[in-house]
């Protein structure tokens, strides 16, 4: 299944696409795509509905990010052998783990704010993983039994907040409008091998980013393992898995985001994002 959520910020509503590709009302199945309805035995009874009695949503309503109520906002850094040797960095012996906020969280085709006093935003597409049931000291082996589905996530970044204003990465990564997710959560039966996905990015319609979650250094089952061994993961929270090479600070030269930029980006299976920049 594809989920989503569509409607005003702060007021969407449960959502799926049918097979036409026409989206459905959920509202009166579903309170949210979020929480114990990601759990198995939810999308399992999901699974049963046909679609074409749900009520059918017309026009062109925006889309919000497909999973409401994040409660936390996990990212793997430096988790693409191609993207570290861009980044002149080394691979690291486990993964390096930090958090957005969850305000940063917006709809796939939300417009992009440069803050204020940014001199280096930058953009990065990435396998979104959303955990659909709670997980504690999850092995490798089970640790995909775990996911409620997949989702393309674009980790928009201030490098010169990252890296040169002192403290965690988590200052050049939390900016509001920086988390992008959706358009769907399609779910984990839908997706045959995580590690197999084609991504790509593009600016203004040049492909900065093309690449494949073949690269990972650290693979989404080991990911979410690693995890488990230092916090719980709970329905609804979302791992961002980290990003292939392409991105604006390993251009020659450097290339950074500026209102009036459009970022395309998308991941094979799992939809596409437009999104437009603007001032902050």
């Amino acid at each position: 299944m594809k989920l989503l959520r569509y409607g005003a910020p702060g007021a969407e509503k449960p959502g799926l696409l049918d097979q036409d590709g026409a989206l459905r009302d959920l509202s009166g199945v579903i309170g949210d795509v979020a929480g114990e309805a990601l759990s198995d035995e939810s999308l399992a009874k999901l699974r049963e509905l046909d679609a074409t009695d749900l009520p059918l949503v017309e026009g062109d309503p925006r889309l919000g990010p497909c999973v409401g109520q994040v409660g936390k906002f996990i990212c793997i850094g430096l988790n693409y052998a191609d993207h570290a040797a861009e980044s002149g960095m080394a691979l690291p012996e486990e993964p390096v783990i930090f958090f957005k906020a969850t305000s940063a969280i917006g709809g796939p085709n939300d417009d992009v704010e440069i803050p204020r006093t940014s001199v280096k935003s930058d953009w990065e597409v990435e396998l979104g993983v959303v955990i659909g049931k709670h997980t504690k000291y999850v092995s490798k082996g089970d640790a995909l039994d775990h996911v409620a589905g997949y989702c393309v996530v674009n980790d928009l970044s201030e490098r010169d907040f990252q890296l040169h204003r002192s403290g965690q990465w988590v200052k050049g990564k939390s900016c509001d409008t920086f988390g992008p997710i959706g358009p769907w959560l399609v779910t984990r039966d839908e997706v045959a091998n995580p590690q197999d996905l084609a991504m790509y990015l593009e600016v203004n319609g040049h492909r900065y980013q093309d690449g494949s979650t073949q690269t990972m250094h650290f693979d989404v089952a080991t990911v979410i393992s690693h995890l488990s061994q230092f916090m719980s993961l709970q329905p609804g929270d979302v791992i961002s898995t980290g990003t292939p090479p392409g991105v604006g600070m390993g251009q020659t030269p450097e290339t950074y985001l500026k209102p009036g930029d459009k970022i395309e980006l998308g991941i094979a299976g799992l939809g596409v994002q437009s999104q437009n920049v603007v001032a902050g």
